[in-house]
């Protein structure tokens, strides 16, 4: 039955899944990462996130609200993480240097095999739509990814906030 299932799947999802190996796997290096794509990955991981709740459950209350609930409730529990003490903004060349890091890229295949899965999981069986554990429990999942996401950026913007505020201070001083 698995064969059967890869054999129906189309050919994009397999281009997608590389894709985002890839860029996963970037993120295992440290490096300097531009301030706009701090902000434009977590925007788009959101929005395949949202994306997956939408294709599966329609616009939902419930499914909307678990996925809500759930990706609000990451945020503030990532952001009582301090930054690796490594991670440093350039407010000059506006980069961040970061420590490579797994966690994009276990991210974005969890929102990624979610989705197949999920899509997977309803063609076989469309009646768990229905099923509330089911209709909750997966957009709470991809809102969990969302938050993450959100929150990992949120911290590096704010860090790139205060070095500013820094700046201004020590000119003015």
């Amino acid at each position: 039955m698995l064969l059967q299932i890869i054999l129906h799947t189309p050919k994009w999802v397999f281009a997608v899944f590389v894709l985002l190996v890839w860029l996963g796997c970037k993120q295992l290096l440290g490096g300097s990462v531009s301030l706009a794509k701090i902000t434009v990955m977590p925007i788009a991981m959101t929005g395949l996130s949202l994306a997956g709740v939408v294709s599966a459950f329609g616009d939902s209350p419930g499914a909307l609200l678990g996925w809500a609930v759930a990706m609000a409730a990451l945020v503030l529990l990532v952001l009582q993480q301090p930054l690796p003490s490594t991670t440093r903004y350039d407010r000059a060349a506006r980069e961040f240097h970061v420590a490579g890091s797994a966690v994009p890229l276990v991210l974005m295949m969890g929102i990624f095999f979610t989705k197949y899965v999920v899509g997977v999981a309803l063609a076989m069986r469309p009646e768990l739509r229905q099923q509330a554990a089911f209709a909750v429990g997966i957009p709470m999942l991809y809102g969990a990814f969302s938050g993450i996401f959100a929150a990992r950026a949120v911290r590096l913007w704010r860090l790139a906030i205060r070095t500013g505020a820094m700046a201004a201070e020590a000119r003015a001083a």
